[in-house]
C-alpha cells in the first residue's frame, strides 16, 4: 500500500502563488519518478511537471517559466511551486509517483487549486 498525500491547494487571485506538496508513504519507499498532473472541469487530465531520480525534468509548455518542480528524494516528497497563477490554471492537481522497481504508478487524491480573475 502506498499513500500519496497532497497539500497546499486553495483559492488565490490571478498573479498569486501557491506551493503544492505531496508526500509518499507506505510499503514502498523508493520512487523513480514523482510529479504533478491536473484536470480542469470538462477536460482530460494533463501533465504539469515531472521529475525523475536521474535528473530529468519535464514541464508543460503552458506553465513553463511560472511553475517549478522540486523533489526531496530521501523523504519521498515532491513540490510544485506555482507563480504568476492564471485563471486557466484552475484545476484539481494530482500527485503521481512511479515505484522504482515495479514501475507501478500511484495517484494522490487530488487538491483543488482555484485562481480567481
Amino acid at each position: 500500500q502506498v499513500q500519496l498525500v497532497e497539500s497546499g491547494g486553495g483559492l488565490v487571485q490571478a498573479g498569486g502563488s501557491l506551493r503544492l506538496s505531496c508526500a509518499a508513504s507506505g510499503t514502498i519507499n523508493s520512487f523513480y519518478a514523482m510529479g504533478w498532473y491536473r484536470q480542469a472541469p470538462g477536460k482530460q487530465r494533463e501533465l504539469v511537471a515531472y521529475s525523475t531520480t536521474d535528473g530529468a525534468t519535464t514541464i508543460a509548455d503552458s506553465v513553463k517559466g511560472r511553475f517549478t518542480i522540486s523533489r526531496d528524494v530521501p523523504q519521498n516528497t515532491v513540490y510544485l511551486q506555482m507563480n504568476s497563477l492564471k485563471p486557466e490554471d484552475t484545476a484539481v492537481y494530482y500527485c503521481r509517483a512511479v515505484a522504482r522497481f515495479t514501475n507501478e504508478p500511484y495517484w494522490g487524491q487530488g487538491t483543488q487549486v482555484t485562481v480567481s480573475s
